[in-house]
């Protein structure tokens, strides 16, 4: 019993923690940094992200930092998350629906890019081999260590494996600094000529907060075209969440599998 109300009242701090930051991060706003030709918007969900980031550091955890960052609560974050992000999906239905028609006519165009699903199995798998993993990077390079790749790495090899390890901290690193690397990305793409809509396209990476901060980015660069980035961004990323679990289970999977047989043929790895 006195376990449940400690349990209750470290995820009461949580909960008025987390209410804090978002006060914090939108009382600093959206900031944009100029630089040359490129305009690059920091959105308050970066600075969430980052103060969190900061206060979770395991030296400076000590006061009430303690209770607010403690497993029982870290386990409920990440349990929880999914959940979270439920209304976030709801959002995405609705901007795709004004401009569902233009969406179905480049339908074959968004199919398309899911084949870039394969590219951290193609590019990323060989550089960690390289880099000295081994059966870490089956995890890590199965896709972007989103909720889908989590989920298939935990049910097939469970997350104590050194597959888990790899699927969980890529998970971790992607959730820390994903949205600040593709709020900056962005921009700086757009600054180099490249299309606004296949920007948009390419949000819909399979991250909610990732694909949030690179349309909002983009909107902050071209305000005047909202409604088509945010539309296109959140049909790619409906078709990333449904369509890129059949592309890791019947293509990126069995890839992984003979190239990392091929990389480590002689390094004596099974």
């Amino acid at each position: 019993m006195k376990k449940d109300k400690k349990t209750f009242k470290d995820l009461a701090i949580l909960i008025a923690f987390v209410l804090i930051v978002i006060v914090i991060a939108e009382g600093i706003g959206k900031q944009t940094i100029v630089l040359g030709k490129v305009t690059i918007s920091i959105l308050p969900l970066v600075f969430a992200v980052t103060i969190a980031m900061i206060l979770g550091i395991p030296k400076i955890r000590k006061g009430i930092l303690k209770k607010i960052y403690t497993n029982n609560n870290i386990e409920f974050s990440s349990k929880y998350l999914l959940f979270i992000m439920l209304p976030l999906m709801a959002r995405y239905g609705a901007d795709v629906a004004p401009q569902i028609r233009e969406i179905l006519k480049l339908g074959w165009v968004f199919l398309l890019q899911e084949l870039g699903n394969l590219g951290t199995v193609v590019l990323g798998l060989p550089v960690a081999i390289l880099l000295g993993l081994r059966r870490e990077a089956i995890g890590s390079t199965l896709g972007l260590g989103r909720e889908g790749e989590l989920a298939y790495i935990s049910e097939k090899y469970t997350l104590d494996s050194p597959e888990g390890r790899g699927v969980l901290t890529l998970y971790l690193i992607g959730t820390i600094f994903g949205s600040i690397f593709f709020s900056i990305f962005a921009p700086v793409l757009l600054s180099l000529n490249f299309d606004y809509r296949a920007l948009a396209m390419s949000s819909g990476v399979g991250s909610a907060s990732m694909m949030a901060a690179s349309s909002s980015a983009l909107v902050a660069v071209l305000p005047d075209n909202a409604e088509v980035i945010r539309s296109y961004a959140a049909a790619s990323q409906l078709l990333t969440s449904f369509l890129g679990t059949y592309t890791m289970v019947f293509l990126a999977v069995p890839l992984q599998r003979k190239m990392y047989n091929f990389l480590t043929r002689n390094k004596g790895d099974k």
